[in-house]
Parts: C-alpha cells; structure tokens; sequence
C-alpha cells in the first residue's frame, strides 16, 4: 500500500469532514506528494490545520462540489480522489430534497467530469448502505450517485480514468453518530431517546471503514461497489449498553436514567440493507468484503479478476437477516474503537445520527 500511494497526489473532497479527516490521517502515513483537502467549511479546515500542524504535504481548498469550475482548478494534476462530501441525514435530506440532489447528485457528477478532464487515476466513491432499496431522499440520492459513478467508466473514452463505489453502514464515533450523541445526552440530562429500540443497523469503526477504502483503491478496475463484512446491532441493545457504562463510570444507578421512545423518524426503515438480492447475482466474496461487478460489465474494458475471490454465497444482505451482536460484544466493539462512556468527550453535529 505504501508503494501504491507513494508520491500520489491525491483529493478528498469532504476531508475536513469526520470521516474525511479520518482518510487524510491513513493517506499521509504512505507518504503522498501531497494530500489536499477540499470542502466549502472554512472553519473545519482551521481546526484541521492546527491538528495536523503546518506541514509541505497538505493544502486546504475552500470549495464546494456543486461548483465544477472550482473542482477543475482543485483537481489540476490529481491522480486520486476521494469523494465523501455530501448530504448525509436522513430526516434533513426529507425536508430538503432537491438540496440532496444539488449535493449529492449533481455534485458527483461535477466530480466525475473534473476528473475526467484531469484525467485522474481513480476516483473512490463513498456510498451508504441507506442506498439499497431505498425509502428516503438522501438513499435515492446516493444510489443515483452510485450509478453516476458506475456509468462514468462507460464513457470515458481513452481517458484513464477509474470509477468505483465503497458502501457501508454506520461508522461510529463520526460526527453525528449515535454513540457520541447518546452520550452528550447522558450528560446533560441523564437520558437518551431512542427513535425505536428494535431497528437494526450495521455498524464499523472508522479505521475498518478507512481499510476498506484503501483497499478498493488498489483492487478497483472500473464500475465496482465494494462493501466490508460488517456486524449488525440492535438499536434498543446499543443503548442498554450506553446507559449500564455510563452508570458504571459515574457512580449512578441504572434504573436512574431514563430512556425515551420517540418513534421513527421521517424517512427512516426498521432495517438496512448492504447488498440487494439482484446484487448478488453479480457479487463476489473476498475474506473481509463483496464486490458487486457492473451490470454492464461488456461496455467496460475491465478483468474482474481478484485474487482469491469467489461466487457470493449470500441471498440477501440485510441487517435484519443478520445474527446481532450481544451487549457483550457491542461493548467490546466500542471498547476496541476508543468509544467508551468513560473515554466519548466529543460534542456531535447532528447531521448523521444512526437510527
């Protein structure tokens, strides 16, 4: 991997973003060129910058994705790019639709056509699993941005350029997530809300969902959706946990903190889904993830040929079919990704709460 990246200059869109900071971190420890970080948050990128100090191997882009002029000028040279910017909560995508497109439609699109013109390497999409099957305007949004991106290596022409997709559930501790959350209001009120304990939900650590990022990169050939094994939980399960830590780490009796249900929210499902059962059809199994080929594998001059790779064995990859973590080992997950009640001090924005 170090080869791979050694001397690249790369783009993250969306890199000041908590999940974007996260794939910055990784990039710079395989040694790039240079990293540089676009995002229309001025105030992100400030902290940012005194995070990772003043260093000659990053450059900060105040830009926005909706705007493709700008994305030129950003992309002039880039060989890869990141695409994590976008529109990412539920229930805001709901009441604000056609904002969801702008971002996450018409941006992609922007992206894909700045990097053809530069004529970049690869460009990496992160999706959701809130793509499949989708009942909400920010899943419809990004499953069309998927096929934009599936679409693009159909014609590009001579151009080199790669296009792929990484899809994943939940990543903990990013902004917004339901652990931090959940702990903010332990400790402000001695309470959490619940919008229903028996939704289901997939759920990774940042770094597991940086890995699979990374590796895509590597093994993309053009028009693929990479999706991580990933364990799934019970929403209500998830919180019992939170409140018997919390409790523990402050002396407080459990049946103390009050628990609320305030029932689904606009747009929300009971469960979600990785992998559709036309999908499968087209999937192949790698030991830590599925690659789902293109359904148009004849318009893309590409060998879908993967060490190690074989026939999925799965007929539907849904969080309801899946065998849900015990409290024991929800608690060992968020031990294992520095997320305990003892250790969760950041304040969350809440523009990606899980559930």
């Amino acid at each position: 991997m170090d080869n791979f990246f050694k001397d690249r200059t790369i783009l993250v869109t969306g890199g000041a973003g908590s999940f974007g900071k996260v794939i910055v971190r990784r990039l710079l420890q395989h040694a790039p060129r240079v990293v540089r970080i676009y995002s229309r948050d001025e105030s992100k990128h400030f902290e940012m910058r005194h995070e990772l100090g003043d260093r000659p191997d990053v450059r900060f882009l105040v830009g926005d994705i909706r705007d493709r002029e700008r994305l030129l000028r950003a992309m002039e040279d880039v060989e890869i790019v990141y695409h994590a910017a976008g529109l990412k909560h539920v229930v805001s995508c709901e009441y604000n639709p056609f904002e969801a497109v702008k971002t996450n439609v018409i941006g992609t699109q922007n992206v894909i056509d700045a990097a053809m013109e530069v004529r970049a390497r690869k460009v990496i999409f992160t999706s959701t699993d809130k793509a499949v099957d989708p009942c909400n305007t920010m899943g419809a949004s990004k499953l069309l941005a998927e096929k934009l991106v599936t679409a693009a290596n159909q014609y590009r022409g001579s151009r080199p350029t790669i296009f792929a997709t990484v899809r994943f559930g939940n990543v903990l501790g990013s902004r917004g997530s339901v652990v931090p959350h959940f702990m903010r209001q332990l400790r402000a009120q001695r309470k959490i809300t619940v919008t229903d304990p028996d939704m289901t939900r997939y759920v990774m650590s940042e770094a597991h969902a940086v890995d699979l990022v990374l590796k895509a990169t590597e093994l993309a050939r053009g028009g693929e959706i990479f999706i991580l094994k990933m364990p799934a939980v019970r929403i209500g399960d998830l919180a019992q946990v939170m409140v018997e830590d919390y409790a523990a780490a402050n002396g407080l009796p459990v049946d103390g903190i009050q628990t609320e249900i305030i029932g689904a929210q606009p747009g929300e499902k009971p469960f979600e889904g990785l992998m559709t059962s036309r999908e499968r059809f087209r999937a192949l199994e790698l030991p830590d993830m599925f690659v789902v080929k293109p359904p148009t594998t004849d318009l893309i001059d590409a060998d879908y040929d993967y060490p190690g790779a074989r026939p999925a064995a799965v007929i539907r990859y849904t969080s309801n079919d899946e065998d849900l973590l015990t409290t024991d080992e929800i608690r060992g997950m968020l031990r294992d990704a520095g997320l305990t009640a003892a250790g969760v001090t950041s304040e969350p924005q809440y523009d990606n709460v899980l559930a």
